[in-house]
């Protein structure tokens, strides 16, 4: 895992996606971005990106709020799971991600990752250690996952998602997109909770904005 420290000296912090209590929302709790962010899912549905980091403890810890939020949305919303990368050695966890999600495996292994590292002190933060962990995952095609985490599709997926990420302007992890337009995390909204209910409300405007 990266160290508070580190992150500190590249002017970011996953401690800015989950501020800790006592941090006041600003107003709306939310910014506009000033230019549209790329989007993946076509109207009239709505896409919400979840921007995280699975070496961050605060998107560990978000995880469980996070999931039965996303079971309850209505139909037309859709969730897209962005990995960060603010420093090239992010670019492991985002194959990771990226594998799993190309396999169909995100719902079965997400949190099983996030246990690994933050749990278990597992130590995935190179190829080898990842692939080790793969190979060792009841219900995992450990063989087939080696050889989509090296593969071209993976890494473009991994620049695609990095974009995003810097067209949002993410400073902090976790932390979340609206409909290409609207960012906020918990240094805006006060704390997580308060910025589902925030993308609540943000789901809401996108909405009636396309009826009109």
């Amino acid at each position: 895992m990266m160290k508070r420290r580190q992150f500190q000296h590249l002017g970011l912090s996953c401690l800015a996606g989950f501020a800790s209590l006592g941090a006041r929302a600003q107003d709306g709790g939310h910014r506009e971005l000033a230019r549209p962010a790329p989007v993946e899912t076509a109207p009239p549905r709505i896409e919400v990106v979840d921007f995280f980091w699975y070496g961050c403890p605060h998107c560990n810890a978000f995880a469980p709020l996070l999931d039965p939020w996303i079971e309850r949305l209505p139909a037309d919303v859709a969730v897209r799971k962005v990995p960060v990368s603010f420093q090239p050695s992010f670019g492991v966890h985002q194959h990771l991600y990226f594998t799993l999600e190309a396999m169909g495996q995100v719902k079965a292994m997400h949190r099983r990752v996030f246990r690994a590292i933050h749990n278990d002190r597992q130590r995935l933060n190179n190829d080898a250690s990842i692939l080790d962990w793969a190979r060792s995952q009841p219900g995992l095609d450990g063989e087939r996952f080696a050889q989509l985490y090296g593969s071209f599709g993976i890494a473009n997926k991994a620049m695609r998602a990095t974009r995003v990420q810097e067209s949002y302007g993410v400073t902090g992890v976790p932390a979340l997109g609206v409909a290409g337009r609207y960012y906020t995390d918990a240094s805006l909204a006060g704390d997580m909770a308060r910025a589902l209910s925030v993308v609540e409300r943000l789901i809401d405007g996108a909405r009636r904005a396309q009826r009109r």
